[in-house]
């Protein structure tokens, strides 16, 4: 099973958030961008994967085209492990965190589709999984800096099912708004501040808040890699979550033997794609520590999400973004009901794109790298 060509391309979907569209990295955010990556085989099978993201796309498209394709075109689809060897230790130069792994974990989400689809098995039975039907999910509501915004959208996901709120504010009103507009704490609220603080003053903030009944803090402290800082705030009592920013399974050992967290947080199209999401799930099985995949995504990489979370997490939650997409080519896979979402049971990833949405709401030129004719 040969890769004979992979596609990269923006699909681009216009969304509501409940609020004022924020900026991202500095520039306006007001669509959903999907780095999608489709890998080909000479026996005519095509996987779909999902390279983070955002305002990142272009950086790793870049990494993708240039660097990542060329060296994976001719190779061995089905030997993944070998695959992620080869090509993570030819970019590590490159860099261990940033666009060449993104780029990479979207091809390699791909190389489980197809692996998927070739054995007739859904991705949660390739992982040893048996859990059908659902899982729990949790709106992760973006930042609106406006407590009445707050409250209104808290007060939304719940009526739509939702028992887990995360905010992502850095104040203790906002905290406050969000619990009393859950109903007398029908919902647990979590906080992802996005490393606003300095150690000093993000144990302030978390004493301010124990009494708030937090089921988590997220990454309080910048930089993130100051694991030894965010052990100091975890002294404070509220169960502190991270992950989503470090390299790889060693990133993971970093936090793990500095005490630093309770809630490990991987994210399948940053870390380097599902056979590091795994490592890292076993690492910290190991240690006692708790995994809550990092989610917000809108294509291959959140429905890989599903698959991994369903197969080996003990008590999984889904993270879900809190806006309405107009279409997404992904669908149903990709959107919660009633504060659930669905396990794909086709084959590999089970979430093929509908063409005509896909090809409504594409952006731009595709690239495609492929194998050239044998003279």
């Amino acid at each position: 099973m040969l890769i004979t060509a992979i596609e990269s391309f923006v699909v681009s979907l216009p969304f509501d958030m409940g609020g004022p569209h924020p900026l991202f990295a500095g520039r306006p955010w007001d669509h959903l961008d999907i780095l999608v990556v489709k890998v080909e085989t000479d026996d005519n099978l095509v996987g779909w994967g999902e390279a983070f993201g955002h305002t990142a796309i272009p950086a790793t498209k870049a990494a993708l085209d240039t660097i990542i394709a060329p060296l994976l075109i001719g190779r061995d689809a089905g030997d993944i492990n070998a695959l992620t060897r080869a090509i993570l230790h030819g970019t590590h130069l490159l860099g261990r965190n940033g666009p060449f792994v993104y780029a990479f974990s979207g091809v390699e989400i791909a190389l489980w589709d197809l692996l998927g689809k070739r054995a007739g098995q859904p991705l949660w039975r390739l992982l040893g999984g048996g859990r059908t039907g659902d899982l729990p999910a949790y709106a992760s509501l973006l930042h609106y800096g406006d407590e009445a915004l707050v409250a209104k959208n808290t007060a939304a996901a719940c009526a739509q099912g939702y028992r887990h709120i995360k905010l992502h504010e850095t104040t203790r009103n906002a905290v406050r708004a969000a619990r009393d507009a859950s109903g007398a704490g029908s919902a647990r609220i979590m906080l992802d501040v996005n490393c606003a603080w300095s150690p000093p003053v993000a144990r302030e903030m978390a004493a301010a808040l124990l009494e708030d009944g937090l089921l988590w803090l997220e990454e309080p402290v910048w930089p993130p890699e100051d694991v030894h800082g965010l052990a100091s705030v975890r002294d404070c009592g509220i169960p502190i979550a991270a992950g989503e920013n470090v390299a790889g399974v060693f990133g993971f050992k970093s936090l793990i033997e500095a005490g630093a967290i309770d809630i490990a947080q991987p994210s399948v199209t940053k870390i380097g794609g599902v056979g590091e999401m795994v490592r890292v799930i076993h690492l910290c099985q190991a240690h006692g520590i708790e995994v809550m995949p990092h989610s917000p995504y809108f294509g291959p990489g959140f429905v890989a999400t599903i698959h991994i979370a369903a197969a080996l997490v003990e008590k999984p939650m889904i993270e879900v973004l809190w806006l309405e997409m107009e279409a997404n080519p992904f669908d149903p896979w990709v959107r919660a009901i009633e504060g659930k979402v669905r396990i794909p049971d086709r084959p590999g990833l089970g979430c093929d794109p509908d063409p005509n949405v896909l090809k409504r709401y594409t952006r731009g030129a595709s690239t495609r790298t492929e194998r050239r004719s044998k003279p």
